[in-house]
């Protein structure tokens, strides 16, 4: 949607005032909140072997994580990881909905956040749309202003903290302090203080509904089974409000007395009576208050549940609905990203912690020399992946007499994560082979690395 559609999408359904729901699911909710801002905000600090645990560094070209150092020429391995980051977001939708949308989104933490302060500043739902909608005074101005400059305090922190983890983040705390920041680390710092302060002070409900993708893709992954918020409307309507006492069958009356506590308290401001929606994010808020009221009244909660339509049109039991859960589209995402899985760990452990490149002279493509033998020359470039220093030893294979010339290094020392490039010359009795190019291996071997074997050509000339 274009910036002008949705700028009248906002101003036809105005501004959203979540009400605060209570219950299970708030709680979880506030669980993932502490959660994920604790992994978030905490792992930069977390140190591993005297450097940062984790850490995307640009500029050295290096990736960290823990004890796994990734290379440029590895970068198949972060790819990999995010095919499975999406194969088991599809997986999880097929089977529970939108949830990870209604608890762990980052979109989502960080409104919930943002919507815990703006209340300690205006107060609840009710006070903060008088507040709104009340002229300007010293009491609106001071709690406008003191909510903007805790946001963007938590802006600016989460910034700091997304820039920390691609440039070593004490080095970069530092710097703020000395106010020596580099300008494109402050460029960056300050766009996603920008971004965290736009999405989950303003745009909020706006970037689920109109600018996430994720809403769209929902329709292809779920089906009967997938487990979302619903209304129970047989159960439900007609609806009406009564007295505590009443009793809803003489009044002909479903169990919703149409409180709109479940649209209050909704983040995207939906109505989940009126069945699924795409705006749904399955944050199960529409439940507490729903059940809330349930409570109050003395009905059975579960008028707003979480439950599959097939569940609902047949009134199956929990257990009948733990049966469809491993039904095929299931099965076909787990064992997909199962398989995938175990070959990105796989590739992982037997990943050989350095790299061997091996280049010919050009210049030279062959020449006899003392003793009657032909040598070619060669340069190898070695990289050396881990945090110790390695010391590798060269060898050849493939090609009977083929050795490597006196003179010739036979072990090359690599600092930590650092390469070495050496000339090597590698001679074959004259004879010893006919005319032409001779397939051969560079053996080169580390007692703590493993070895790799390169393949390379030795040329014969007539």
């Amino acid at each position: 949607m274009s910036a002008a559609g949705t700028a009248a999408a906002v101003q036809r359904h105005g501004k959203i005032h979540p009400r605060t729901a209570r219950g299970i699911y708030t709680r979880w909710r506030w669980f993932f909140v502490f959660a994920t801002q604790l992994f978030f905000y905490g792992m930069p600090w977390l140190q591993w072997g005297g450097r940062q645990a984790m850490l995307f560094d640009i500029d050295a070209r290096r990736f960290y994580i823990f004890g796994l150092v990734l290379y440029p020429q590895d970068v198949f391995y972060l790819a990999a990881l995010l095919i499975l980051s999406a194969l088991l977001l599809f997986l999880f939708t097929a089977m529970a909905g939108r949830q990870w949308c209604g608890y762990a989104c980052p979109q989502t933490v960080y409104t919930e956040i943002f919507l815990w302060v703006e209340e300690k500043f205006e107060g609840n739902r009710a006070q903060r749309m008088r507040l709104d909608a009340a002229p300007m005074s010293w009491n609106k101005l001071w709690r406008k202003a003191g909510k903007h400059v805790v946001w963007i305090a938590i802006g600016l922190w989460t910034g700091f903290t997304f820039v920390g983890y691609f440039t070593p983040i004490h080095g970069l705390a530092t710097s703020v302090m000395a106010f020596s920041v580099g300008p494109w680390a402050l460029f960056w710092v300050l766009f996603y203080s920008f971004a965290t302060w736009g999405n989950a002070g303003f745009m909020r409900e706006q970037v689920c509904k109109y600018m996430c993708p994720y809403a769209r893709f929902q329709g292809a992954m779920f089906d009967r089974d997938t487990l979302i918020v619903t209304y129970v409307k047989k159960r439900g309507d007609p609806r009406g409000k009564r007295s505590k006492k009443a009793d809803p069958l003489a009044l002909g009356l479903g169990d919703c007395i149409d409180c709109t506590l479940c649209v209050q308290v909704c983040p995207t401001g939906i109505d989940i009576r009126d069945g699924l929606q795409y705006e749904c994010i399955s944050c199960a808020a529409c439940i507490d208050a729903c059940d809330e009221v349930m409570d109050t009244m003395g009905y059975p909660r579960g008028l707003i549940r979480y439950s599959t339509e097939a569940a609902i049109a047949g009134d199956w039991s929990r257990r009948d609905i733990l049966r469809r859960v491993l039904r095929p589209r299931v099965l076909v995402y787990a064992t997909i990203l199962a398989v995938a899985m175990v070959v990105f760990v796989t590739s992982l452990w037997v990943r050989t912690p350095f790299k061997v490149d091996v280049m010919r002279d050009r210049a030279t493509l062959a020449r006899l020399v003392k003793g009657g033998q032909i040598e070619n020359i060669y340069r190898i470039h070695i990289m050396n992946a881990t945090e110790q220093e390695q010391v590798f030893t060269l060898g050849v294979d493939g090609l009977p007499g083929l050795s490597l010339a006196e003179g010739s290094p036979v072990t090359v020392v690599v600092a930590p994560e650092q390469s070495t490039s050496v000339p090597v010359q590698l001679r074959l009795p004259y004879g010893g082979a006919s005319a032409g190019s001779h397939g051969f291996d560079f053996i080169v071997s580390a007692p703590a690395a493993g070895s790799v074997r390169e393949k390379s050509v030795f040329f014969v000339p007539q």
